[in-house]
């Protein structure tokens, strides 16, 4: 996979996410924007082909929000597939549900700051 970021044909599909934000994704940009965990994350950032919910590009970390649909087997194969092809491309992907962003923020923010640390 070519490395490209923010491809300019997801652009439109960026902003669309961006603006109609889940919850879980608005609660967790507010924790984690303007470098509040010491490094700068960016919303619904492209990397190859696919579209990361948040992304530090300076330390290649990348977080992702599983709702609802991520617990059907069609979504966790491909889940599967685009975590392991944002790895190959050097990042480090975690992966955090809904509920445990809006009941478990510091425990979430914890895991997060411990990926930044490296």
């Amino acid at each position: 996979m070519t490395l490209i970021y923010n491809k300019h044909k997801q652009k439109d599909k960026r902003k669309f996410l961006r603006s109609n934000s889940t919850l879980p994704e608005v609660l967790l940009w507010e924790k984690i924007k303007n470098k509040k965990l010491g490094a700068r994350f960016r919303r619904q950032y492209g990397i190859g082909y696919y579209i990361a919910d948040f992304c530090c590009p300076q330390r290649k970390v990348v977080i992702e929000l599983d709702g609802g649909v991520h617990d059907k087997k069609e979504q966790r194969q491909y889940d599967g597939w685009r975590t392991e092809d944002i790895k190959d491309l050097g990042f480090t992907v975690i992966r955090f549900s809904n509920e445990e962003v809006k009941y478990k923020m510091d425990k979430v923010l914890e895991k997060v700051k411990s990926l930044l640390d490296v």
